[in-house]
C-alpha cells in the first residue's frame, strides 16, 4: 500500500494526473474535427480541419472542404464505440483527446487522407501522415487551401497595401472580386500570377474588368 501511494504522489508532483480520463460511447459529429458523445464534447487532439462552412479550391473550383471533413469524421466514427483518452481540455471546456474506432486513430485517418491538417502549433504527431497525404495532394492539397485557423481569425491573406483589400480572383466564373465580410472573401488567395489583384476600390475593380462575387 505505502508503494502505490509513494508511486501516485511520484505521479502527482511530476505534473501527471493519477488517473487517465477516458470517454467512451457513441458519438454525433459536430464538424471536422470536433465530436459529442453522450453529454460530452470532444475535440481531437492534433489536428485542425477545416470549418464547417470553409470553401477550398480543387481544379480551379469551389469545394466545400468544411463538409467534407465533417462528413469524413462520420464515416470513421460510423457507429462504432469511440476511446477518447483525454490529453487536456481547451478554452471552451472540450475534451481535447485522441479517440479510436475499434483501435484506428481517427485524427490520423482525417490527416493521412487530406481532410484535416498537423495541428503543429500542439502536437508533431501526424506530421508524417500529412506529409503522406501532401505527396499524394490528396483533399485539401489538391488544390489551393487556406488554414483552418487562418479562416477562423480571416488573417488568411494580408493586403500589400492596407487601403486596398478587395481581392480581384480569377476562376471559373470569370474576373470575380470580393469585398471584407463576404462569404468567401477570407478563404480567397490573390495569386499576382495568374493576373489576379488587389483593388482599392469597387471602381477599380470594375474597370479592370471584375464583377463583385453575389455573396
Amino acid at each position: 500500500m505505502a508503494l502505490i501511494i509513494r508511486s501516485l504522489l511520484v505521479l502527482i508532483l511530476c505534473g501527471f494526473p493519477a488517473f487517465a480520463e477516458t470517454i467512451v460511447g457513441r458519438a454525433r459529429v459536430i464538424d471536422g474535427d470536433t465530436l459529442e458523445i453522450g453529454s460530452k464534447h470532444v475535440r481531437l487532439f492534433g489536428i485542425d480541419a477545416p470549418e464547417h462552412d470553409q470553401t477550398c479550391d480543387r481544379n480551379g473550383k469551389p469545394w466545400p472542404c468544411g463538409q467534407a471533413a465533417a462528413q469524413a469524421l462520420a464515416d470513421l466514427a460510423g457507429r462504432a464505440r469511440l476511446e477518447c483518452e483525454v490529453q487536456d481540455r481547451d478554452r471552451y471546456g472540450r475534451a481535447v483527446s485522441i479517440c479510436a474506432a475499434k483501435g484506428v486513430d481517427l485524427g490520423e485517418q482525417l490527416v493521412r487522407q487530406g481532410t484535416a491538417t498537423a495541428y503543429l502549433r500542439y502536437s508533431h504527431r501526424y506530421v508524417a501522415a500529412e506529409a503522406e497525404a501532401k505527396a499524394r495532394r490528396l483533399g485539401i492539397w489538391g488544390g489551393q487551401m487556406v488554414t483552418p485557423e487562418d479562416y477562423r481569425h480571416g488573417t488568411a491573406q494580408d493586403a500589400p497595401d492596407p487601403s486596398c483589400t478587395i481581392k480581384g480572383n480569377i476562376g471559373t466564373k470569370g474576373r470575380v472580386y470580393h469585398m471584407a465580410g463576404q462569404a468567401d472573401y477570407a478563404a480567397t488567395r490573390i495569386n499576382e500570377s495568374k493576373g489576379e489583384r488587389w483593388f482599392c476600390s469597387e471602381a477599380q475593380a470594375r474597370a479592370a474588368g471584375f464583377r463583385k462575387a453575389s455573396r
